[in-house]
This record gives structure tokens, sequence and C-alpha cells, in this order.
């Protein structure tokens, strides 16, 4: 990947382009760490809705063990999107380059890690489900923390709901005849890059989901390797510059 592609992606300075190709590429790893992170651990963890209502149903059938695990789940993707607006606050009160860069690499070494360590850490509890699930979770909520800030909540990446709503919305517009209308008033126009943004998020989601539960078929938890590899591609440029321009700093100070 060229240098100043990667820049362009995730540097501080930002343009709607750099956000929907990043947005595009983080679709595409969401999707993947979801579909094989349910083939490991029989969850999905990229949207909370279905962990909710799940917590809600165990309730009413008095299933505290499974609420609790759900419970888990919740409160790890809430503490990877804490996680990432700490991360991100810091950055940019320092006006530093890797600004959105440092949780994407704080993601790439726990997808690492994941990777390296997975089959270990099912055997390991965690806060009432095992620490792979609470691990892909914070991962889902680091990640999608990260996206909706940079791009001022114009983009999700790990959950497509809002997504496929979109697309309905615009196809809608798309589809609507005007005819008679009053004077003065607007005609329903579709959106078509908005549309066309949406369908190519939820595209890469789903290739993603294909890789990933083909990756993980195959080459079991080692298959998020190259996806954190992707990551730290993403996330390196950025981070070198803030090492290079605080060590020139320092040199200047002594």
């Amino acid at each position: 990947m060229p240098i100043k592609y990667a820049r362009r992606l995730t540097d501080r300075r930002r343009s709607k382009q750099s956000n929907r190709q990043l947005g595009l590429c983080l679709a595409f790893i969401a999707g993947a760490a979801n579909a094989g992170g349910f083939l490991a651990v029989q969850q999905y963890t990229s949207h909370m809705t279905g962990i909710v209502s799940s917590m809600a149903d165990n309730l009413a059938l008095g299933k505290t063990d499974l609420v609790l695990g759900g419970l888990g789940g919740l409160l790890s993707f809430i503490g990877g999107a804490i996680t990432s607006t700490l991360l991100i606050n810091f950055s940019r009160r320092r006006r530093l380059h890797g600004q959105f860069a440092l949780p994407l690499l704080l993601e790439a070494f726990l997808l690492l890690c994941f990777g390296v360590l997975g089959a270990r850490l099912m055997e390991i509890p965690g806060f009432f489900v095992p620490v792979t699930v609470m691990l892909l979770c914070f991962i889902m909520g680091l990640q999608n923390a990260i996206i909706t800030k940079l791009s001022n909540a114009e983009i999700r990446t790990t959950h497509i709901t809002g997504m496929v709503t979109d697309i309905g919305i615009e196809l809608g517009k798309l589809l609507y005849v005007n005819r008679n209308e009053r004077p003065g008033q607007a005609p329903v126009r579709a959106n078509r890059e908005r549309l066309r943004i949406n369908a190519l998020l939820v595209g890469c989601f789903f290739a993603g989901g294909v890789s990933g539960a083909f990756g993980f078929q195959h080459f079991g938890f080692l298959s998020t390797v190259p996806l954190a590899a992707l990551l730290l591609t993403l996330a390196l440029v950025p981070v070198l510059d803030d090492l290079r321009l605080g060590w020139q700093l320092w040199r200047r100070r002594r």
C-alpha cells in the first residue's frame, strides 16, 4: 500500500472520500471478524441488538447464566468504544497525526492476540463468558467508535441494519414517481451517492464475512492474522510520522 495513500486514510486531516474508503476497509474486516468469530465462539459479536434481545428473552425464561453472559459481551463492546474515544481525544488534544491510527493499532494487536492465542483463550473464563467472546466484542466496540467519530456518525461498519435501512429509503425515493407537484414543492429525489456508499459497505461486510468464514474453516484462529496485518498497514504511517516529529522536537530541545 503506497505510503501517501495509507497516510490519507488514517491521518487527522480528513475528507469525505478518505472516510468512505477507510469505512469500506473496516467493513470488510468487521464482516470477516464477525463471521469467523461466530465459527470460533458460536456467537455473533458485532451487533448488540441481538445480544440485548437475547438477554431479555433469557431473563423471561429464567436463564440467569445466559443473561449474565450477554451482559459480559455488552460491557465488553462498551469498553471498546470507551477505549477508542479515550485514545482519539488524547491524540486530538496533542494534535497527533495518529488520532485515529492509535485505536486501529490497538485493534490490530488484539486481533493478532486472538489469532495466535485464540485456542488457549477459549479455556479462560471471562466476565460470565469466555475471554474470546469478550475480546471480539471489545474489538467491535473499538472499531465502531473509530469510524463513528471520524465520519461524524455518517458511517458504521460493524453492523449493517442502519445501512440496509438507508438503502431501502433511497430505493423508495428512486422508485417514487413525481407528478402533480404543488407549486414550490420540491420533487422527491434519491441520494444516489448515499445509496452507492451504503451498498458498497454492505457488500464489503458480506465479502468479509465470506472470507472470514472460509478462512476460519480452513486455517482456524490464524485466519485473523491477515486482518491484523491490514490494520497495522493502515495505522502505521501516521504513528511513524508522530514518532519522527517527536524525535525531531526532542533533538531540538537538547
